[in-house]
């Protein structure tokens, strides 16, 4: 169960939270205080639950007001403001000096989204600084912060499933002696290549442990190529990976070709530890939102 402090109710539920009215517009029912009240504590805290959840089940709700008295006036039932962008009517609300960008949209609860429009509608400028300033505030600088300002993964749940792709790259540059252990393929560690293929792959499917931020998601392909420089006596790693998810992949490619980079750095240290490593970029990343990226 959400409970804002805008709400300015306790776990007691003595007046009705954003959550339970939300759950009330979406069953088509209009209650008041006094039968608000009439419901059990255990009745009125299933019904705010409900309303907090991603997707509201109305039979829940219907059944928990039964015993209201007065009971609940039927109304038109209230959809949920759209996830994909946020309503003009709401941005042209809040202005200006309070901007709602898509981004922070899309990165909002269903919840947080029905208080932004509902608190829209009644225009009290108390009532929409509290409001923004709760649900939204430093997200309205990065959706990776939190409204209070803390570190915080970005909810991606309202995203559209699309294919995703992005591809990166990286470079080991090293000394003659390096290089031809490479080009001989004999290291004493081993398949310097192999591994170095090997180790990209396994890095980017573990990319969300590794970067704190990173959502975990279904890779779909994951193809390393390691192609040898001899003109600059190097390595040029480039990660090509694929996903069909709600989120991007740049990460996972970027970990992936990182990780290989230094894989050929440890397998051939012992013959040149001045080895560089970099640049490492993204080359070019499709799929969401944000549009097609190539550099």
């Amino acid at each position: 169960m959400i409970l804002y402090g805008l709400d300015e109710v306790d776990e007691r539920l003595e007046i009705l939270p954003m959550a339970a009215r939300r759950a009330l517009d979406r069953a088509g029912r209009k209650l008041s205080l006094d039968g608000w009240k009439s419901l059990s504590l255990e009745h009125r805290r299933r019904i705010a639950e409900v309303g907090s959840a991603a997707l509201v089940d109305v039979q829940p709700v219907i059944e928990s007001i039964k015993g209201a008295t007065p009971e609940a006036v039927k109304i038109d039932p209230i959809e949920d403001p759209p996830a994909a962008n946020p309503p003009l009517s709401v941005v042209k609300v809040f202005g200006d000096d309070r901007p709602i960008g898509g981004a922070v949209w899309v990165s909002l609860r269903a919840l947080d989204r029905y208080v932004l429009a509902k608190i829209s509608r009644k225009g009290n400028a108390g009532r929409l600084d509290a409001a923004y300033q709760e649900l939204i505030g430093h997200s309205a600088l990065s959706t990776h912060l939190s409204p209070a300002g803390g570190v915080r993964m970005v909810a991606v749940s309202a995203k559209e499933v699309t294919l995703r792709r992005a591809v990166a790259e990286s470079r080991v540059t090293m000394n003659v002696d390096a290089f031809g252990r490479l080009q001989r393929a004999d290291a004493p560690k081993g398949d310097v290549m192999g591994t170095a293929r090997l180790a990209g792959i396994m890095a980017a499917k573990k990319t969300s442990e590794i970067v704190p931020l990173c959502h975990p998601i279904s890779l779909t392909r994951i193809d390393i190529e390691l192609k040898l420089e001899p003109v600059t006596r190097a390595v040029k790693i480039t990660a090509d990976v694929e996903c069909y998810d709600r989120t991007g992949v740049e990460m996972e490619a970027m970990v992936a070709a990182s990780t290989a980079a230094l894989t050929i750095y440890d397998m051939l240290k012992s013959f040149d530890r001045s080895m560089t490593i970099g640049m490492t970029r993204l080359v070019s990343k499709t799929g969401g939102r944000s549009g097609d990226f190539d550099q």
